[in-house]
């Protein structure tokens, strides 16, 4: 499954509650179902609004008196004239279960505070950077692969991906593969980014968390590099809980430290993300 909807405000459903005070309200500009469980979607960008590449927004959709706001990465650059998500489908999910049917020319609302801890501000600068992500975890590092300033502070972006199927690393294989080609940063991207994945579920190439893989050489041995080391290294993890808690964990070990925009270090983890 791997189907796109462009902008036609004809077929634009009309709004059934009002629009709350203090958020904006975008127009959804296009919508790709990649799985059953995974799409991502585009709407317009508020002119007042600013963010640093890889933070997050609190979003919704005008279909109650008291809408449903979750956190969502935006997954575009700061640059970006459009802003970019990528979901999973929850069925049940009091959002999701409904943010899955959106159609371009529909309306999503948007708090109007960007906020995270995944941005470049809170690293030292240093050789390498590590973003580990799985599943929808990639989004911020959508973001930040697309931006001129990760390539200022880093030589080298190694982008990790597990998911538990194949047709779920669809979306990252997208992203780095248009990265060359990109008008802005095609020049600087070239090859300083690489792209390693793994399933957890599907039968594929590579399998097994990111932990293990790493905890046992593999992932070294696979890319052909050094150890992960705080004088080079600095490492952005973004996914499931239980990821964060072990790479987290894994990184310390190796003695990186937590950095925040008050006190950059060698290592930084999303706490908001949801999926």
């Amino acid at each position: 499954m791997n189907t796109t909807s462009a902008l036609n405000t004809a077929g634009a459903r009309p709004l059934q509650f009002p629009i709350p005070a203090n958020v904006y309200a975008e127009t959804v500009v296009s919508v790709k179902h990649y799985t059953d469980r995974l799409f991502s979607f585009r709407i317009t960008r508020p002119q007042s609004l600013r963010f640093r590449s890889g933070e997050f927004v609190m979003i919704g959709l005008p279909n109650a008196e008291k809408p449903v706001f979750r956190a969502y990465s935006i997954a575009s650059p700061a640059w970006d004239d459009e802003l970019e998500f990528f979901s999973i489908k929850v069925p049940d999910g009091p959002l999701t279960s409904q943010l899955q049917k959106i159609q371009a020319g529909d309306t999503v609302i948007m708090r109007q505070k960007s906020t995270g801890t995944l941005v470049v501000d809170a690293l030292t600068p240093a050789k390498r950077l590590f973003m580990i992500s799985t599943g929808t975890g990639i989004a911020p590092f959508a973001s930040l692969l697309r931006d001129p300033d990760t390539y200022e502070k880093f030589e080298q972006v190694i982008l990790t991906h597990t998911c538990r199927d194949i047709a779920e690393l669809t979306y990252g294989q997208e992203l780095v593969a248009a990265l060359e080609n990109d008008p802005l940063i095609g020049e600087l991207t070239g090859g300083r980014v690489t792209l390693y994945n793994s399933t957890t579920r599907e039968t594929s190439e590579r399998m097994g968390r990111i932990t293990a893989l790493i905890g046992s050489g593999k992932f070294y041995t696979d890319l052909g590099i050094d150890k992960l080391d705080p004088e080079n290294d600095r490492i952005m993890i973004c996914g499931s809980m239980h990821m964060l808690k072990d790479v987290k964990e894994l990184a310390e070990s190796l003695g990186f430290h937590e950095g925040s925009l008050s006190h950059p270090s060698s290592f930084v983890v999303e706490r908001a993300f949801v999926g």
